[in-house]
């Protein structure tokens, strides 16, 4: 057998995965969490596995569960994370002593900072505004008792705005609703279409809404 026939004999070697370069802990943690999150707001709840999130983030499968117990383990820390850069953000839209004797400014100043935030950090946002019929459970509880949370402080900053001010007479509940509803469709629209609304048109339309309630 000539050296060329002996060489055709052999099998073809099966091309090798890319090594995946070991890193620390929390870097891998963070680097496959951003992968699940990609995910999510590309393709759905849906779409999420750990053959997945090994392929988005350029990994193999031992990688992960290296990292992460399963793939309820990785959701769950996952929506930790982004539970808490939310808070955080909204944490900073709301002003540490705000002017309660200028409802109206206060809510203007909030709305920009609020939507200044969407724009700026769409990827935590987007599973959040734009959540799919696909969410777990487990996501739409943790979001939905963060709204009634933030429900709460701007029912409060309303309530002690009016009574400084002297009215007008206003159901504080009912208008912090109203506000929210209306931050969280525009925040529809700066995910959606962003170059088409902004910040200071926005803002603008609620200051005017705000003046005509009162």
């Amino acid at each position: 057998m000539t050296a060329s026939a002996s060489a055709a004999a052999k099998p073809a070697k099966a091309a090798r995965r890319p090594y995946a370069a070991r890193v620390p802990a929390d870097v891998r943690r963070a680097q496959l969490h951003d992968a699940a999150l990609r995910i999510i707001v590309r393709d759905g709840y849906d779409a999420i596995s750990i053959d997945a999130i090994a392929r988005e983030a350029g990994v193999t499968r031992p990688v992960v569960y290296g990292v992460f117990e399963d793939l309820r383990d990785l959701l769950g820390t996952l929506l930790d994370r982004q539970q808490e850069r939310a808070l955080a953000q909204l944490a900073e839209a709301l002003p540490p002593e705000p002017d309660l004797s200028d409802p109206d400014q206060l809510v203007a100043d909030t709305a920009r900072r609020m939507i200044e935030t969407v724009r700026a950090d769409p990827m935590t946002w987007q599973p959040i505004l734009l959540a799919a019929s696909s969410m777990p459970e487990q996501a739409r509880s943790r979001i939905d008792a963060d709204r009634e949370n933030f429900l709460t402080q701007v029912t409060g900053l309303i309530e002690l705005g009016l009574a400084l001010r002297g009215g007008p007479v206003l159901d504080a509940e009912v208008a912090a609703h109203a506000i929210l509803a209306i931050l969280e469709h525009f925040g529809r629209l700066l995910l959606t279409d962003p170059d088409r609304f902004e910040t200071e048109r926005l803002v603008a339309t609620i200051a005017g809404v705000l003046t005509a309630l009162r």
